[in-house]
């Protein structure tokens, strides 16, 4: 941890405690092109860029988040180069087993959301003992999107509801929000308050489409391993500044 680092782990004093987002998502853009700037292979950024998520996890608890869900492999990533797919299911596969104890002790609870059945066996074991292994911790919410798309997401879940409708077990008039949320991947956690986007990419990639129907959106042009806790306390300044209104006047 930096000197930097090492100030901000109370809460800054021009944050308001009673106003913090409940929940974070963050879309962790910018690792590659990290690398390239400072002359590396691409797959150093992504080791970087799981440093840096560990740091804002950290933060998170620190400070008092509930919840972080981080963006960490899409749908659509799988259309990367062979060599580099193999690489994030290794690394994340790696950290996974060399960080859980410490995510035990630390009361954080592990969960993971997506299409997790495609992806290699020995990640889906790892992945099914994290979340055996923390399902009664009741510290920060610690959610993965691994092999993860909102509009699968979205399609699975109507799947789902219209096989029930089609056994006969729900009527198609008790289908409501509530209903619906049942059957997304992130049943049973709140919808994200705060989304932010690393890279200064300006667009949602598929990514909690509709858990973000009133996420307040922060975008930095930082890349996403230098993403620290100065650049978080930007982020839920900018949060804090804004009136959530919900529709209403």
């Amino acid at each position: 941890m930096t000197a930097q680092q090492t100030k901000l782990q109370e809460l800054p004093l021009d944050l308001k405690r009673e106003l913090l987002p409940k929940h974070v998502a963050v879309i962790m853009d910018g690792n590659g092109r990290w690398a390239k700037r400072q002359g590396l292979p691409r797959v150093m950024g992504h080791k970087a860029g799981v440093d840096a998520l560990k740091d804002l996890l950290r933060c998170c608890q620190d400070w008092g988040v509930q919840a972080l869900t981080a963006y960490a492999f899409s749908t659509e990533n799988w259309k990367r180069p062979q060599d580099e797919v193999e690489f994030l299911m290794t690394l994340f596969q790696r950290v996974l087993r060399q960080e859980l104890r410490e995510m035990v002790e630390e009361n954080v609870q592990i969960k993971f959301v997506g299409n997790l059945q495609a992806l290699p066996t020995v990640l889906q074991e790892e992945i099914s003992r994290s979340m055996e292994e923390t399902r009664n911790n009741r510290g920060i919410e610690f959610t993965v999107a691994k092999n993860y798309g909102g509009r699968q997401e979205i399609l699975q879940a109507c799947r789902a509801i219209a096989d029930q409708v089609k056994q006969g077990l729900l009527q198609p008039d008790e289908i409501d929000e509530a209903v619906f949320e049942r059957h997304l991947y992130t049943a049973g956690s709140c919808d994200p308050d705060l989304l932010i986007r690393t890279s200064g990419e300006m667009r949602l990639s598929n990514f909690l489409l509709w858990q973000s129907a009133y996420a307040e959106i922060y975008i930095t042009e930082t890349f996403w391993p230098d993403f620290d806790r100065s650049e978080f306390h930007r982020a839920l300044y900018a949060y804090q500044q804004r009136e959530r209104r919900f529709g209403k006047v």
